[in-house]
């Protein structure tokens, strides 16, 4: 329905400056078409009037405000279309749509047709590779890395609905210091229970779960070898079995990767050597102190980057350059990487490096998620993995289902803090966001499965019995959920589909505490709101599924939870 209304109001505005001889063309891409704030101004409003009064007004010569010429004259072509119930001009120059009956069950029965691809695009032949969660495997994943886990697999989700070939991946970084470190902490557990480790160690009580599973696997003679020997064998099983934890988390938390990428591999194959001497031959670093740097400054960066040590050692900022070389490599056209928000500086550096391999920019995206405030009875937890003073994500999936994690993880920008009540995602209220969107979906099937004897000489839906404000008012939500989608897909914001979501669960609940749904009586009107309600949890279930939540056919609410029938509760009992 919006992409008519912009297409008329376009057609509009072509055709008025055809009538006024304007000489310049008016650019048809400035003016927007949204849903007012009020829906007592309507369903939809443009400004295109006022984007384009001073364009016109020299041709209208008109007295007083131009915008509101120009919009009466705009008004004049918009009626005869037969789109609309009304049209008409509020405020300094909006132009207020008002659906009619006939063009809602014309906007409804295409939703019905087009199924769970409604608001789909077309295949856009664009590669995107979506790295996301990433964590070292030197310990267990915590909940902060949940939120990265949830935005990276619901941003590929939606992508990929667009109409992009999404790869999803998880980079290991399973070389370098940090693996070593880890050996180290579990040698020393295997001596030492209850000590402090000394300072540069990990501390978790998973450290001496690993060592007495190590005791269990090996014989004591293993490790009875010298340590140069026994920690390079003991820093990979350990990192190993961390991994495998983190695999069997991600899994249970409905996050499953197309690609798991070793960082040793780039040191095995030869790929950061290959990459470190490639950016040398074309001109990118130089030597200083015995030391190899990348002169990323050159594209914007705040200091030049070290490749290899003075000593020879080569940098994870070297690997990472190769890591990035051989994405681009495997031909992706866009690389999108998922980090927390400790990794600010890795912005500048790693587009300087994509563009000094012949790459534009705009071709890599990296997406800083802000850090999760686990909250439990008023109290936040801290994280430090190396300490161990942290909540596993594994944890809080003990107590919060996979959908109200994700949900709660998806709420809010990933640019913002996050606040993650593990109270309230237990709840079963109206308080409790995805709750309160499954509901919808599980009180439609409710509905649909009682009303099917009344369906049965109902015969077919006549849609324009669709009167209603409120059924007008959320076939003009529905209609928005294409926007939505590309919006969140646009901008790489999954939160303003969450946002939809919870606004469209809000009208639905409404509506339904104040209509009845079934009527005995009336079968004709029952076919058409059960035709409505069914586009509504279609379209719901879709875009609960692109951020991988389910939609539930059966739910019950808490025995406390209030049935008021009104937006923000979940209504009263009505069908």
């Amino acid at each position: 329905m919006k992409e008519t209304i912009q297409r008329a109001v376009a057609e509009a505005v072509s055709r008025t400056a055809s009538e006024l001889g304007l000489e310049e063309a008016p650019d048809l891409q400035r003016f927007t078409v949204e849903r007012p704030a009020n829906p007592s101004f309507g369903h939809f409003s443009t400004n295109a009037a006022m984007v384009y009064a001073k364009l016109f007004a020299p041709k209208m010569r008109a007295k007083g405000n131009p915008a509101l010429a120009l919009a009466g004259r705009l008004i004049t072509v918009l009626e005869g279309t037969g789109h609309f119930e009304a049209v008409e001009i509020k405020g300094p120059g909006f132009v207020n749509f008002r659906v009619g009956a006939r063009s809602w069950a014309g906007a409804l029965g295409a939703m019905l047709a087009a199924g769970d691809r409604y608001g789909a695009g077309e295949p856009t032949g664009r590669r995107v590779l979506l790295e996301f969660v990433s964590s070292n495997p030197t310990g267990p994943l915590h909940v902060g890395h949940g939120r990265g886990a949830a935005w990276g697999d619901a941003a590929a989700g939606i992508l990929a609905f667009l109409g992009d070939t999404v790869s999803r991946e998880y980079y290991i970084n399973d070389a370098g210091n940090q693996i070593r470190s880890l050996g180290k902490s579990v040698l020393f557990r295997l001596g030492d229970r209850e000590g402090t480790p000394p300072e540069g160690l990990y501390r978790g009580a998973y450290v001496t779960d690993i060592a007495d599973d190590l005791r269990r696997r090996h014989p004591p003679e293993w490790f009875t070898r010298a340590e140069d020997e026994l920690l390079p064998e003991l820093s990979r099983e350990a990192s190993d079995m961390i991994l495998a934890d983190m695999k069997a988390d991600l899994d249970r938390f409905g996050v499953r990767f197309d690609t798991w990428f070793s960082e040793r591999s780039l040191f095995s194959s030869g790929a950061v050597e290959r990459t470190v001497k490639a950016l040398s031959d074309a001109g990118w670093t130089y030597e200083s102190d015995g030391a190899l740097f990348f002169s990323s400054t050159e594209f914007g960066d705040d200091k030049d980057r070290v490749l290899v040590k003075s000593g020879g050692d080569l940098t994870y900022f070297a690997s990472d350059a190769a890591y990035h070389a051989d994405k681009f490599a495997r031909g992706f056209d866009l690389a999108v990487d998922v980090l927390g928000a400790d990794h600010g500086g890795y912005l500048a550096r790693m587009s300087a490096v994509v563009q000094a391999m012949g790459h534009d920019k705009s071709k890599l995206k990296i997406v800083l998620y802000q850090l999760v405030n686990l909250t439990r009875g008023g109290e936040a937890y801290r994280m430090s993995t190396r300490a161990g003073e942290f909540v596993p994500l594994k944890a809080v999936l003990d107590e919060v289902s996979p959908d109200a994690a994700r949900f709660m993880y998806l709420t809010q920008s990933h640019d913002s803090p996050l606040e993650f009540d593990v109270d309230l995602a237990r709840t079963r209220t109206a308080d409790n966001p995805v709750y309160y969107v499954q509901y919808l979906c599980a009180r439609i099937s409710q509905v649909l499965r009682k009303a099917a004897p009344v369906l049965e000489r109902a015969g077919p839906p006549d849609l324009e019995l669709l009167k209603d404000p409120r059924e007008q008012e959320l076939l003009a939500q529905l209609s928005g959920f294409p926007d939505a989608v590309r919006s969140a897909g646009r901008n790489l914001a999954p939160h303003h589909l969450a946002s939809w979501l919870t606004e469209t669960a809000g009208l639905f609940h409404h509506y339904y505490g104040a209509c009845r749904m079934v009527t005995e009586e009336d079968p004709p009107l029952t076919a058409a709101r059960c035709a409505l309600a069914t586009a509504c949890r279609q379209v719901v279930a879709s875009g609960l599924g692109l951020l991988g939540v389910s939609a539930p056919e059966r739910m019950e609410l808490n025995p406390a939870t209030p049935d008021q029938g009104e937006a923000g509760t979940l209504g009263d009992s009505r069908d």
